[in-house]
């Protein structure tokens, strides 16, 4: 009798509580992000509107920026697809950067120059898979924790980078290589097809296979996600191989843009990519994130930096604004997931 006469009542308060506390709604958190973004996006082209309206007063710059914009975005986007797998699988990358270097270097020496583009290409695709599977296997296998295994593999990918090289700069002599920057298709530049190609792969891998379903989980509990039948160590290295595989995209795209390669070339990427995610929806705990919110993190970067040189800003600028946003973002991250937690929690204390 008791249970018949307080079930009509705790249902509205039940309704009522949710409805009052919607922007805390787990299921739509993301897309609230996203919206946010895009309207930092909107914030900086007004921006740039105000300090440089000679500019955009002519549409074709505005055009030509928005391009250079995306092509900007290109290279560190692809890495940023590879980084936002393995965040949300519950690990960090800390050797993109140096892998890019290693695949570069390794595919514009002499020997593999020989083998025309195709072998440029096979091989630094084949230098980053490979990279990302050693360290899948020091962390899967090995049982050493992320941020250690990719921080060696960061020193030793450099200093292998620079034993091939001869702390040179590799030129290439691909046309087909070096055409991938230069050229475009219906007046959208190569490497932007390239980015969306790998956006639209790792948007569908994450969300419509059971690989991205098996990600979350890993991320989100791995004891869990072992429970379930999951081989936890296999995908560990599955993802860093992912990883290694847009590192050896992006060493390609990479090249195409100097012409060249160095041990030194994609410094720091790793830091962009991991900002990119984190801003994007990325929890850094793992178990959620989204490809299209990682994407629109590298773009409001891409966006910074463009609008920092066309208002001749300094780079040191630049790099504390970036630091203040990536700062802002985790904290926000924190609140919001707190928030969360005690909401649910609550909630299930109420209806229980």
């Amino acid at each position: 009798m008791t249970a018949t006469t307080t079930a009509p009542v705790q249902e509205p308060e039940k309704h009522a509580a949710a409805k009052q506390s919607w922007w805390r709604d787990d299921s739509t958190e993301q897309m609230r992000r996203n919206l946010g973004l895009v309207g930092v996006l909107a914030v900086l082209i007004v921006i740039g509107i105000i300090t440089k309206p000679e500019l955009y007063s002519d549409g074709t710059w505005v055009r030509n920026n928005i391009f250079t914009i995306l092509e900007l975005a290109s290279v560190i986007g692809v890495v940023t697809v590879g980084m936002t797998f393995v965040i949300i699988g519950g690990g960090i990358d800390l050797s993109v950067g140096a892998i890019i270097a290693l695949a570069g270097v390794w595919s514009t020496t002499l020997a593999t120059q020989d083998f025309g583009p195709g072998g440029m290409i096979f091989c630094a695709l084949a230098v980053g898979i490979g990279v990302g599977v050693v360290n899948g296997i020091l962390i899967a296998y090995g049982r050493l924790v992320a941020f250690i295994a990719t921080l060696a593999m960061m020193v030793a990918a450099r200093g292998l980078a620079a034993q091939i090289s001869g702390k040179q700069t590799q030129v290439s002599t691909s046309s087909f290589i070096n055409g991938l920057a230069a050229n475009d298709f219906l007046g959208v530049p190569v490497l932007v097809y390239i980015l969306a190609a790998v956006v639209a792969a790792g948007w569908v891998l994450l969300n419509r296979t059971t690989f991205g379903r098996r990600t979350v989980a890993v991320g989100g509990n791995v004891e869990a996600a072992r429970l379930a039948g999951i081989n936890v160590k296999r995908h560990t290295l599955l993802l860093y191989a992912l990883s290694g595989l847009c590192c050896g995209i992006a060493a390609v795209m990479l090249t195409s843009q100097a012409n060249s390669a160095q041990a030194a070339m994609a410094n720091l990427y790793e830091l962009d990519a991991i900002a990119a995610a984190i801003i994007g929806g990325t929890l850094l705990s793992g178990g959620r994130g989204t490809i299209i919110g990682s994407l629109l993190g590298v773009l409001v970067f891409s966006t910074i930096t463009n609008l920092f040189a066309i208002n001749n800003l300094s780079t040191e600028v630049q790099n504390m604004v970036k630091g203040g946003i990536i700062v802002a973002a985790v904290l926000i991250q924190q609140v919001q997931f707190k928030s969360l937690s005690q909401f649910f929690s609550k909630n299930k204390i109420t209806t229980s």
